[in-house]
């Protein structure tokens, strides 16, 4: 892990200022690398202005995400049935404070209060709310458990979201990072550039997001000297 951030450090420190002040404007909140996380939390005010329901298939028709992030779903599910026949389906977008509150505390009362937070984030502490995230089926299953990973869909998904600006999000080998169980299911848009990275360099947005700020930092005080 370590050589990996090593060799993404040095490949971000070879971009220009332009390149790297439109990363910082991507990491603030609005942008499509804010990290979301126990450490980093929403007001509970909190919703994205440019909200809209994808044109895919969706357990509730309701169901919405961030307009760039739609876009992108909407090319990832459609690839997925030109190019390997699989029929994906969102299951929940975008949840505000209050609805991230309720499962919270549902998922407390059902499992208790350990398993919840390994389970569940907290409310403000949910990617949902960023309006940047879909929970994933197939019309199989739709309950969103470990079962989509070991699915045909749920591997071309692992393999190929990075190409429409997609990571996923929660891996099992990340839970001591991330603070949460394996999720196969759940997609986090960062965009194309990005998604690209990660996949490669197969590091959690943490990890990702620290190096950013790392390269700004010293991009920075290289200036000031």
């Amino acid at each position: 892990m370590a050589a990996r951030l090593l060799a993404l450090f040095l490949a971000l420190m070879s971009l220009g200022q332009g390149t790297l002040t439109q990363y910082e404007e991507e990491m603030s909140l609005g942008g499509t690398l804010f990290l979301v996380n126990r450490d980093f939390v929403l007001a509970s005010d909190y919703k994205p202005e440019d909200l809209v329901v994808p044109d895919v298939r969706l357990t509730y028709p309701d169901t919405t995400m961030r307009a760039e992030a739609a876009g992108a779903l909407e090319e990832m599910f459609a690839a997925a049935k030109e190019e390997a026949g699989h029929t994906l389906i969102g299951v929940s977008g975008f949840r505000s404070y209050g609805q991230q509150a309720s499962i919270y505390e549902r998922k407390i009362k059902n499992a208790g209060k350990k398993q919840a937070m390994l389970l569940v984030a907290p409310p403000g502490a949910s990617e949902h709310q960023l309006g940047l995230a879909m929970d994933l089926g197939t019309p199989q299953n739709q309950k969103l458990n470990q079962a989509f990973g070991d699915t045909q869909a749920g591997a071309w998904v692992r393999e190929n979201c990075h190409r429409f600006g997609f990571i996923i999000r929660y891996k099992e080998e990340w839970t001591d990072i991330t603070g949460y169980a394996d999720e196969p299911w759940h997609v986090r848009y960062v965009g194309k550039e990005h998604a690209q990275r990660i996949f490669e360099m197969n590091i959690p947005l943490e990890y990702y997001i620290d190096t950013l700020r790392q390269v700004q930092y010293d991009g920075l005080t290289e200036q000031k000297r």
